[in-house]
């Protein structure tokens, strides 16, 4: 596709401004795709003497073609006759089944001696009950053990219920809405009537996307805090390191600081508080719920005898939310670092955009910070260039290494 440069590539002192065609809309500038300009610049023709470089300009004004994002823009990379990202996905899948077999083959290695001797204990205990209990005929207690399976499964527990706080609570219930709305499901609890189990669908499509938004919000804050972090380092250490390892520096520093109040710390306050659970068990469900896998084999707060069950559930519930929103922040840090965002090469975009991550990672975002070339300015624009020489690999501490969303104005004192 031939297509000139434009204007914003040529270098100039003083460049007249654009005068529209006649009948153009405000907003459509003089690059509308709907007309042209109605006649040259006024006391600015082709050919008219001067600077030989005026030719040039008058060119870039009404040979301009607005930039098309489609493949004839850059080569497309392809391995095999094919597009490089069908390559690598092709490639991707098959390690991603490979990837679920080998978590297989592990667990199963792992988790199956112990079940089996589960199963032989259950057996010897039945066969214990049976000796010394020879008045109850074995299809009675079979049918017993099965309605107890049965009950435990809808979240009933014939142990607890029979004695201890209800499943449906107001405490158990907000606890429960919680989980919901926040996609980690436990799975210990879940609706029994069809009322109940239409009621949750409703209460999920509507609180899913509200707890998203608050979440995101939340992220938005405390991007503020970290960004400045960022600046700092890279005052401090931007004459030392190249800008992708401070970035990743900075990131280690926020994933430590995170597990560090959500888990490290957590994790002894529920060992202690919790019945049975050692560090260990605190340390892997904080991590399950956090990745909202919720398996639900570790619940806090459904002991027997639990003090102040309301208000305990609640106060998790707020540490829920919490945890989740700084692993939303890690993950948005994470993926702004494009050199680790491996994901990127497997989009379609990235066989045109030069195999440059940063540049997917920027046309990804659908902003840029350029100049709209449709937007009608009356003022002179005026262009230099600040040629400064160093190596590559040394960033110089002027020079601004924060990625774009972290770009902040600086701090202007009170007079």
């Amino acid at each position: 596709m031939w297509k000139k440069k434009n204007l914003y590539d040529t270098l100039v002192e003083d460049e007249p401004p654009a005068v529209p065609h006649e009948g153009a809309s405000s907003d459509e500038g003089p690059y509308s795709h709907t007309g042209g300009f109605e006649e040259p610049l006024k006391g600015f023709q082709k050919g008219a003497g001067g600077d030989p470089g005026d030719d040039e300009l008058y060119n870039s004004y009404y040979n301009y073609r607005p930039p098309v994002d489609d493949d004839d823009d850059y080569p497309v990379v392809r391995l095999c006759h094919a597009r490089r990202s069908n390559v690598l996905l092709w490639m991707y899948v098959p390690f991603y089944m490979a990837f679920l077999f080998f978590g297989a083959f592990i667990f199963a290695s792992i988790e199956s001696p112990i079940e089996q001797q589960e199963i032989n204990f259950i057996r010897q205990r039945l066969q214990f009950f049976r000796e010394t209990h020879s008045c109850i005929e074995d299809s009675d207690l079979e049918d017993l053990i099965e309605e107890i399976i049965r009950a435990n499964n809808r979240g009933v527990s014939a142990i607890k219920n029979a004695t201890g706080t209800r499943n449906w609570s107001f405490g158990q219930s907000f606890f429960f809405s919680s989980t919901i709305v926040t996609t980690i499901g436990y799975g210990h609890v879940h609706p029994l009537s069809e009322g109940g189990k239409i009621f949750c669908i409703v209460y999920a499509i509507i609180g899913i996307p509200m707890t998203f938004i608050l979440l995101t919000a939340l992220v938005e804050r405390l991007l503020i805090p970290t960004t400045w972090l960022l600046h700092w380092m890279n005052s401090k250490l931007g004459h030392l390191y190249q800008p992708f390892n401070i970035r990743v520096f900075h990131l280690v520093i926020i994933a430590l600081l995170s597990f560090a109040l959500f888990l490290a710390v957590p994790s002894f306050i529920f060992a202690k508080l919790e019945e049975g659970w050692g560090f260990l068990d605190s340390i892997y469900y904080c991590f399950i719920s956090f990745t909202t896998i919720g398996l639900g084999d570790y619940i806090p707060g459904d002991a027997r005898d639990q003090p102040l069950r309301p208000v305990y559930k609640i106060c998790i519930t707020v540490y829920l939310l919490l945890g989740l929103t700084f692993v939303m922040l890690i993950l948005h840090l994470y993926n702004d670092i494009p050199q680790l965002n491996l994901g990127l090469f497997l989009l379609r975009r990235s066989d045109t955009a030069g195999a440059d991550p940063e540049r997917m990672r920027l046309s990804g975002a659908g902003g840029g910070t350029g100049p709209k070339y449709t937007q009608h300015n009356d003022q002179p624009v005026r262009h230099s260039v600040k040629v400064v020489s160093r190596p590559v690999d040394s960033p110089s501490p002027e020079e601004d290494t924060t990625p774009v969303h972290a770009q902040m104005p600086p701090i202007i004192p009170n007079q």
